[in-house]
């Protein structure tokens, strides 16, 4: 059963992704290219300062080895391919899409560096091998990435929808499974205590916390890279975890999903459902 939730949760996550270069242009992608500050100034943001501070947190914290071991893979695993259209109500599209499908791809290379960079803290708690966590990344995100734009461009006039409805298809049974996998493995957080509770919840809130300060003066785009740092990428970092035996990982990380939800919808209720206020023709992507 929990094999074919693991499955369940994979395959929605590479639908999500194939969806999302469905539903993408080049102009999107080459948004945040021709924005060279903004696009360093985000990558920076969810590739260095937070993985940086959580990795921080998880010396301050009293872990156990999988609780650490589940708190740096989501630390390193950025991205939010999975709120494309929540995230696009933030800030402007153009650069929600470069922000997702950049950041994505970036994986590739980004989440096996980071794992080289912790070799010591991933040596004494998992069996991650760099390369081929990449290779895994690679095959999951870029290929589908890749197949969703090469379709829109033999189906523009119905690839909209079409990318809307798996998008919507895929986040249900991304819920389902993931609910699911909660069920039967809850009781392995229950059994962690309260300090896994808390680290997760820390984690949550140092992610938008980063993105909100490093967001820049676009409120839309603030609150997008709050969201996004905050959100992490729920599909590489079910990679890295099915590199880890047994369940206890992957568990944690739906219970940061869970925590990232709610905290998320806290702090865009604190901010008013803030939208983009400093758009402009150029700022837009005409699909």
């Amino acid at each position: 059963m929990t094999e074919a939730l693991l499955l369940a949760l994979k395959l929605s996550v590479v639908a999500m992704i194939f969806a999302i270069g469905l539903g993408s242009t080049p102009a999107d992608l080459a948004y945040l290219w021709r924005r060279p500050r903004q696009l360093v100034r985000s990558l920076v943001a969810m590739y260095v300062v937070v993985p940086v501070v959580i990795l921080l947190l998880t010396k301050v914290l009293p872990m156990t080895a999988p609780v650490r071991t589940a708190v740096l893979v989501l630390a390193i695993s950025a991205g939010a391919p999975l709120l494309p259209k929540k995230l696009m109500k933030l800030g402007r599209e153009g650069y929600v899409f470069s922000l997702v499908v950049t950041s994505s791809v970036l994986a590739i290379v980004a989440v096996p560096l980071w794992v080289e960079v912790l070799g010591a803290a991933f040596g004494r708690d998992t069996s991650v091998d760099p390369r081929a966590l990449a290779g895994l990344i690679a095959k999951a995100f870029l290929g589908p990435l890749v197949l969703g734009m090469l379709l829109r461009r033999l189906l523009p006039a119905v690839s909209e929808r079409l990318s809307e409805g798996i998008l919507a298809v895929a986040g249900a049974v991304l819920a389902v499974a993931g609910l699911a996998l909660l069920a039967l493995h809850g009781h392995l957080l229950v059994a962690a205590g309260f300090p896994p509770l808390l680290a997760l919840l820390a984690m949550t809130l140092v992610a938008l916390a980063v993105g909100h300060l490093i967001g820049g003066p676009d409120p839309g785009d603030r609150a997008a890279l709050a969201v996004s740092c905050a959100s992490r990428h729920v599909g590489i970092a079910m990679l890295a975890a099915s590199t880890v035996p047994g369940p206890r990982i992957a568990a944690l990380v739906l219970a940061y999903v869970l925590a990232a939800a709610v905290a998320s919808g806290l702090y865009l209720k604190w901010r008013g459902g803030t939208a983009s206020q400093n758009v402009t023709p150029s700022d837009t992507t005409v699909k």
